[in-house]
């Protein structure tokens, strides 16, 4: 969606969108034409400028009839504009072609502003690429939004939203695309195509350069494929040259039929969505470099497809990681931890980074113990915790902590190798945490978010519709913003 700032309201807007702040109608209404309709409509509906709702009418201004569009911002929080912003585009954007919307009536913070314009813009995308047959009614239509009146720090704040939404475009196009159109080289050729010219520094390893490195347990998940794994790694030094002061990795499993373990075929569709990880990675080193962050950041991705071939690994095999840590197989399709683990050794073996945040769609059991509100954290450091908490309550990208301890730890040992890929029934999120967390060095601060409920929604939210979320992308950007660029 294309956004434009103006000083004034342009004569021939399609639809007027009035915000209303919870129990201020009238004080919203004061200089608008046709307030008594409005008002009647708004009584009619029950709508009092409750957070996301909304309601229409038309009314005469001079010898114009004008499409009005009220939209409740309930308290005025930055979240109640962003929840407002979305409920706009799901209401006009199959029925409008250009809205305006006046905020010279109503209380505002830049970063609510910017959020209720993020919100607009985001809850518009819809990849409707493979729809040969829709019907006009249910095509989209919603192209530009004018934002009224034209204020700099306004402006200013939705540069950083449209790069953080930039971001999301491409993550969710990632998520929702067919695994026989998305798959690890050809997820790589998206990214480096799309990335183009933004000054990210690109590496991409292919098999043969994995084996050299020794990167046996990414390696293993991706034998049974006939679709070669790939590292892709995105460095944007905003700071100037050297080593990057944070690393994001992402698990890149363009597609998941859980290897010689296999899932039941119910559902098994949905494992399209098992990179949201390495999405969410890309997303954000795109927002990064669109919005020249002041930070040295670098994001890897492990890219593999897990498919049940006769040359996949077997329940009971021995992998060894580019670690040197070797792993006895129990369960092929506990194969996220293997990708993440040579890419977790990796990025420390050659940018020497200090803090790592990984991301994975890895455990149902995180579904279960979560929900689709949450992604569950885990970490070895307390002040990491805190600072991830923290930008996922101001971004909307909600975590929720978990634990993690050696007695937790001492559930992957094996009596064969160095560790095994799944403990027990019990605790399993916390697990998969562990087994990453043994290939972390000492000193090292890291985080590892299961984003397992969140990178696919059943239901729409404030800055999606139903499908791919776009989850991580505007978690990641807050935590650089508030962290790494000071």
């Amino acid at each position: 969606m294309k956004i434009e700032f103006a000083a004034s309201l342009p004569q021939d807007a399609e639809v007027v969108v009035l915000p209303v702040a919870k129990g201020q109608l009238d004080q919203t209404l004061v200089a608008f034409g046709g307030r008594e309709v409005l008002k009647a409509a708004a009584a009619a509906a029950k709508f009092d400028g409750e957070a996301g709702a909304t309601i229409e009418s038309f009314v005469s201004v001079g010898e114009h009839i004008n499409r009005i569009v009220l939209v409740g911002v309930g308290d005025g929080e930055d979240s109640d504009w962003e929840k407002a912003g979305g409920a706009v585009t799901a209401r006009l954007l199959t029925n409008a072609k250009s809205i305006a919307i006046d905020l010279e009536h109503s209380a505002h913070s830049p970063e609510g502003a910017a959020r209720f314009i993020g919100a607009l813009a985001q809850r518009a995308w819809r990849i409707d690429t493979y729809r040969t047959k829709l019907p006009e009614k249910q095509k989209a239509t919603l192209a530009s939004a004018t934002i009224v009146p034209l204020v700099d720090a306004d402006k200013e704040h939705w540069a950083h939203q449209n790069a953080v939404t930039a971001g999301l475009d491409l993550t969710r196009t990632l998520v929702s695309e067919p695994p026989n159109i998305v798959y690890p080289a050809s997820f790589v050729d998206r990214v480096t195509a799309d990335v183009e010219g933004l000054g990210l520094e690109i590496t991409v390893l292919g098999p043969k350069e994995m084996e050299k490195l020794g990167m046996g347990a990414l390696l293993g998940v991706a034998q049974g494929s006939t679709r070669e794994g790939r590292l892709l790694a995105l460095k944007w030094s905003g700071k100037g040259k050297g080593d990057p002061d944070l690393a994001l990795v992402g698990k890149g499993v363009t597609f998941d039929t859980g290897g010689i373990s296999l899932k039941p075929g119910a559902g098994m569709e949905d494992m399209k969505w098992d990179m949201g990880g390495a999405g969410a990675v890309v997303g954000a080193m795109k927002a990064l470099a669109t919005r020249k962050a002041k930070a040295n950041v670098i994001g890897v991705c492990g890219l593999v497809e897990n498919m049940p071939d006769g040359n996949a690994i077997r329940p009971s095999d021995i992998l060894t990681s580019m670690s040197g840590q070797t792993i006895e197989v129990l369960n092929t399709d506990a194969e996220g931890r293997l990708v993440l683990c040579d890419c977790v050794t990796w990025v420390q073996k050659t940018h020497r980074v200090k803090t790592i945040v990984d991301l994975a769609t890895l455990t149902g059991a995180m579904i279960i113990a979560l929900g689709n509100e949450h992604a569950g954290l885990f970490s070895n450091d307390d002040g990491l915790a805190d600072q991830l908490l923290a930008a996922g309550k101001a971004s909307g990208d909600l975590l929720w902590r978990f634990p993690i301890s050696d007695a937790y730890n001492k559930l992957i040992d094996s009596p064969i190798a160095d560790m095994k890929n799944v403990g027990p029934r019990g605790a399993g999120s916390i697990t998969a945490a562990q087994f990453i967390g043994r290939f972390v060095e000492a000193g090292v601060k890291w985080a590892h978010l299961d984003i397992a409920g969140m990178v696919w929604a059943d239901k729409p939210g404030a800055t999606y519709d139903k499908g791919a979320t776009g989850y991580g992308v505007r978690l990641l950007d807050r935590f650089v913003a508030d962290n790494f660029e000071k």
